[in-house]
This record gives C-alpha cells, sequence and structure tokens, in this order.
C-alpha cells in the first residue's frame, strides 16, 4: 500500500515538474519574439513616401538601392580610397550596400577610379560619369567626394547638398536622386542629421538661384522632385527627421 503511494506522488510530482517546463519554454520562446527585430516590420524595397515641400521642390523619401533607381541624375557619395573599404565588416553586408551593388554595376569603375587615384574623393570632388546602357537605370551619376573617412563629420553633408543642387540645376533635370552612402562605406552617421543636412544645402543652394533669378543674373529649369535613398532600416528615422526639418524650416 505504500509502494503504491509513493508511485502516486512520483508520477504527481513528474507531471508537475512537466508542466512547469513547458510552461517555462513557452515564456522563454515569447519573450526571445518579442526581444528580436522582426525584418517582416522593416518598409520593403521600393516603399516611397513624399515628406514635405520647399520652394516649390517635393522631397521624397525612397527605399531603394542607386543601382536599381530610375532618375536623370544620381548623386553617390564616396570616400577617398581605403583597401576592402567597401567590404570590410564596418560596411553594410553586400545584399544590403547600395554603393558596392554600383560599383558591381559598373565592373567595378568606382574602386578603380579612387584606388587609381583619378577620382581621388577629395571632399567636394567632383565626377559626372553617364553610365554604359543597361549597367544602371539612372542616365547621369555624380560621384561626391566626402574625403578623408576619419575627419568626416555630418556637417559636411550640408555642402555636399549644395553641390548636388547645383548640379542637377545645372544640367537641367527636373528631379534628381541621392545616396550617401555612408554606412555602406562602414560609417556609423548618425541618419537623421546626415538626411536634413543634405535637404538643407540642397534647398539653400535653390533658393541662392531663385535669388539670382529675381535679380535677372540666371535662368533654370526649377526642379520639381529630389529623392533621397536609403536602406530598408533607415527609412523610417531618416523620413521622420526630413519632416521634421521641413516643418520648422522657415522657422528657423
Amino acid at each position: 500500500m505504500i509502494k503504491s503511494l509513493n508511485t502516486k506522488k512520483n508520477r504527481s510530482g513528474r507531471t508537475t515538474n512537466l508542466r512547469y517546463l513547458l510552461c517555462l519554454f513557452l515564456f522563454l520562446q515569447a519573450f526571445s519574439f518579442a526581444q528580436t527585430p522582426q525584418n517582416n516590420s522593416l518598409p520593403s524595397v521600393g516603399t516611397a513616401a513624399i515628406l514635405g515641400k520647399l520652394e516649390g521642390v517635393a522631397i521624397e523619401g525612397k527605399v531603394q538601392s542607386p543601382s536599381n533607381q530610375p532618375t536623370p541624375l544620381q548623386i553617390i557619395c564616396v570616400f577617398e580610397y581605403v583597401e576592402g573599404d567597401i567590404t570590410s565588416p564596418q560596411s553594410l553586408p553586400a545584399a544590403a550596400n547600395g554603393l558596392l551593388h554600383v560599383d558591381h554595376a559598373l565592373n567595378g569603375l568606382i574602386t578603380d577610379l579612387r584606388k587609381s587615384g583619378k577620382f581621388a574623393g577629395h571632399a567636394l570632388e567632383t565626377i559626372l560619369i553617364t553610365p554604359s546602357k543597361g549597367s544602371v537605370p539612372a542616365h547621369k551619376l555624380l560621384l561626391v567626394g566626402l574625403g578623408n573617412r576619419n575627419d568626416f563629420t555630418p556637417e559636411l553633408m550640408t555642402n555636399v547638398g549644395r553641390v548636388g543642387m547645383r548640379e542637377a540645376l545645372r544640367l537641367g533635370v527636373s528631379s534628381y536622386s541621392h545616396a550617401s552612402d555612408l554606412k555602406d562605406a562602414g560609417i556609423d552617421s548618425p541618419t537623421g542629421l546626415v538626411a536634413t543636412n543634405v535637404v538643407k544645402g540642397a534647398i539653400e543652394a535653390y533658393e541662392t538661384e531663385l535669388y539670382l533669378q529675381s535679380k535677372g543674373l540666371t535662368a533654370f529649369q526649377p526642379l520639381e522632385k529630389m529623392t533621397l535613398l536609403s536602406g530598408q532600416a533607415f527609412f523610417e528615422p531618416s523620413g521622420a527627421a526630413i519632416k521634421h526639418f521641413i516643418k520648422t524650416y522657415h522657422t528657423n
């Protein structure tokens, strides 16, 4: 009789332990899932939104690689050459690295130009390229140098924005796209500040041209849209920063 009671107690204890372990397992699974970023929450490639307008120019944010962006003019930013800089562990993975995609589409031209010194990538140095048919959708590519990566500050991007806008107006395009490519090159830059500095510089350059036009000192085709390209993870933060910048621009 005593043996039978002990057997029942053992079975009851094992059942309780199993239930406890099962509950613990399910709790840990749920906690782990909640703490893990879910990729399906990121915007899909091709997602685009008009973030606002300044001086009649629509400012658009878009999730896209510059290698796949149809545009009259694509601006790409590059640092001075360092061996393996766009494939280093600090740079974005190959699947998300837009600068690497463009370099591959152009058969390594961007790396070749920088490595050979034909285009060194000094700060605000520029070179305009007409891509071969079938390589990238952009009609023109403007490379803008960012200088030595160790000297980079987000403030440089204001001047980069000015350079890009002035080239767009010089070419007479109705729209253009900009890719800063900082994280592609391994620079952990503040996403929102970089994006707003680009827009700030571009709009200031546009306002200067409007001023000169009002004096009868220049003529240009009005720009309709400027698109800032970003990766999936950076679309929301850059978009929020640009919206805030547009909202407060004329109150500063």
